[in-house]
């Protein structure tokens, strides 16, 4: 059994009602494909090992409570966007909804990491009707949710890999480069914004 105990079926039920939450509902047509917010949207149960390792690192006993209530990521979202103003339309849309509550909120778009990591960053808790770490009824079950443009999810997913790799030449010169990329990413990012404005007008 994993950390999570008898909450698993649970979460991953909360899971995919968050994303319904997030999605709407699109016409059975598909025609407000073009309209949607977005150009993926997914989502994931924490594994158990890395669930394990981080109450380990906080000193925390390996229960399913401290899974569920003192860590706040079992549930982990994700938003890919095509331009920057649609990760804050999402945003704003996220906060609109009743079942959400936002505890926290980091902005590394306009306050990037010193890596040059960029996201958005949200904790949020959703009310569902099962019972939580607490027993209550409707529960509270956290997740956290990133935001991302598409440029910045690739250049997080190569620098995710460069992270685990062991045995690195020339590291410090990939971690410069790594750094660059990401400056001129966010600098395409930003060009593409105005682009789309421009069109928008026209």
């Amino acid at each position: 059994m994993t950390v999570y105990g008898n909450y698993e079926d649970t979460l991953r039920q909360v899971l995919g009602m968050m994303l319904k939450e997030i999605g709407g509902e699109p016409s059975s047509d598909g025609s407000d494909m073009d309209k949607r917010p977005y150009e993926h949207l997914n989502g994931r149960i924490k594994s158990d090992e890395s669930m394990r390792e981080k109450l380990q690192q906080r000193g925390l006993a390996e229960t399913p409570e401290n899974a569920l209530r003192a860590v706040h990521d079992s549930i982990g979202i994700r938003i890919i966007c095509s331009f920057l103003s649609d990760i804050y339309t999402n945003i704003d849309y996220i906060r609109s909804l009743p079942c959400f509550e936002v505890i926290s909120e980091k902005d590394y778009i306009t306050k990037a990491k010193p890596n040059g990591y960029r996201s958005y960053h949200m904790i949020v808790s959703f009310t569902a009707p099962f019972a939580d770490a607490d027993g209550s009824v409707p529960g509270k079950f956290f997740a956290e949710i990133q935001l991302r443009t598409l440029a910045m999810d690739s250049w997080a997913a190569l620098e995710h890999k460069m992270k685990y790799k062991k045995d690195i030449k020339d590291q410090a010169l990939i971690v410069s480069e790594l750094k660059r990329c990401a400056d001129e990413m966010a600098s395409c990012d930003l060009s593409m914004e105005t682009i789309r404005q421009l069109i928008e007008e026209s």
